[in-house]
């Protein structure tokens, strides 16, 4: 497929090879759109799921949980094969993966059964996220990089945006099951469009091996530190088993770094934390990330707790910020091509605090149009910050170490949402103790306050990457 391919581009001239890359990245796009859809709609369901499989509610959060844990512990494996074995073959088992992985789900006789099928599902899902900026990146030249990972960006959030309603109307119509049966049509348009349309990649030469202990290593401690952070609020931040999986995950992992610094081909390659621009831009990564899922998790209590809105409201009002991200992002993430990513991303980062502390400060009885405002200047935040930041991350990484790289990449986004959740949730729950009911405001408002200052962090660390960048990012 590759030497087709190549041999047609090749005889079409430049004009072929413009607009190919351009049909790369729609198949790409299908993928982003089609998992971030999956996420979202899964989400919003979870009580239908609950009521319809006859199971409580603690049971069916796994749903979420269990995908979440593992496609973060198998993200790093599958960037790294992809690295070893071409993006592309990846790319595309992923996708047809997930087509299968997503009607077991939609045929899951019992609770017990969807879980075991999300977790399959997470499997296929890492094997899309990990290659995904990869294959972008090796498609596009260095100065078409921001504009090419913004749009890829912006479809994920047009996946993010539809979900919840389009969920909802499904689940009228059809029932619940019909929200993973959704995959099965797009999934299978995107597999065809991914095996046609990008060019394989597999390296020359003997392939180096693929470091097996490390995948176990880095699963396993990630896995039991994430499961922590995630339960922590619920079974107490000082309950023994918390402890114990924090104290084993960062053993576990700290076990992984000493088995990889000794690898000649390792599943992560240290060396790419001494760039100062490679290392700075994944905790920014972090940070965002983590700011934006706290976001989303402290509004419903603020607006269903001390406001009274009802779901579909909240939800509807929630929408301002993806929408927000949805419409600039592609054009941020042109913006850093022409004058780098240091700006943007600093620019970014504190429109994200001052959105943050807007929220801080809206009352019970502050008018809504505060809330929407607060969300947008938020989104307007995201959107500067994560194409460039992207950008600059993967630009930082040799072509040999782009799928490392993009697990890395996907890898900063799911602990940041973790680690988001886990401290925003503490400060709310904390507050939420010595307070009572009263205190849900009170909470939000602190809990804001803190990871505003996280974000804060973002701005100093992008600052700080000036001088180091090899090219102009």
């Amino acid at each position: 497929m590759r030497n087709e391919s190549t041999a047609v581009l090749a005889r079409e001239g430049p004009q072929a090879r413009q607009t190919h890359k351009y049909w790369v990245l729609a198949a790409v796009g299908v993928g982003s759109f089609m998992a971030s859809l999956d996420s979202s709609i899964a989400h919003t369901l979870l009580p239908e799921m609950s009521r319809a499989l006859n199971t409580s509610v603690a049971t069916i959060e796994w749903v979420l949980t269990v995908y979440l844990l593992v496609l973060s512990g198998t993200l790093l494996a599958f960037g790294r094969l992809g690295d070893i074995r071409g993006h592309k073959d990846v790319y595309v088992g992923g996708f047809a993966g997930f087509v299968i992985t997503s009607a077991l789900c939609g045929l899951a006789p019992s609770a017990v059964w969807l879980i075991v099928f999300r977790t399959l599902q997470a499997v296929t899902g890492a094997m899309l996220y990990a290659n995904a900026p990869a294959i972008i990146t090796g498609s596009f030249p260095p100065n078409q990089r921001g504009r090419a990972l913004g749009l890829q960006i912006a479809t994920t959030y047009v996946g993010y945006s539809a979900g919840p309603p389009l969920g909802g109307a499904l689940a009228v119509l059809f029932g619940w099951r019909a929200i993973f049966f959704i995959n099965v049509p797009i999934g299978l348009i995107g597999t065809f469009l991914a095996y046609r349309l990008i060019e394989r990649d597999r390296p020359k030469g003997a392939a180096p091996k693929f470091d097996f202990r490390g995948a176990a290593l880095y699963f396993f401690g990630l896995f039991a530190l994430l499961l922590a952070l995630n339960q922590g609020y619920r079974w107490g931040w000082w309950a023994a088993r918390t402890l114990t999986l924090i104290c084993g995950g960062i053993g576990v992992l700290g076990w992984f770094l000493a088995v990889e610094s000794r690898r000649e081909h390792p599943m992560l390659d240290l060396s790419l934390f001494r760039q100062p621009v490679f290392s700075g831009a994944v905790f920014s990564s972090l940070m965002s990330y983590a700011a934006n899922s706290s976001l989303f998790f402290l509004l419903p209590f603020y607006l269903i707790g001390a406001r009274g809105l009802n779901p579909a409201r909240t939800g509807l009002m929630m929408m301002a910020l993806p929408v927000t991200v949805m419409i600039l992002v592609a054009f941020t993430g042109t913006l850093s091509d022409r004058v780098g990513s240091r700006l943007p991303t600093m620019f970014g980062m504190a429109m994200v605090v001052i959105g943050m502390l807007l929220l801080a400060r809206a009352t019970a009885l502050a008018p809504l149009w505060h809330v929407t405002v607060s969300l947008v200047v938020c989104g307007i935040g995201f959107a500067a910050f994560i194409a460039p930041n992207n950008s600059r991350l993967l630009g930082a990484a040799p072509p040999n170490r782009q799928g490392i790289a993009s697990g890395i990449l996907a890898g900063s986004r799911t602990l940041g949402m973790v680690i988001g959740v886990a401290i925003s949730g503490a400060v709310y729950t904390t507050v939420l103790h010595r307070a009572g009911r009263q205190g849900v405001g009170a909470g939000v408002r602190r809990a804001l306050e803190v990871v505003a200052m996280m974000a804060a962090i973002a701005i100093v660390t992008s600052w700080l990457e000036r001088e180091h960048s090899p090219e102009r990012r």
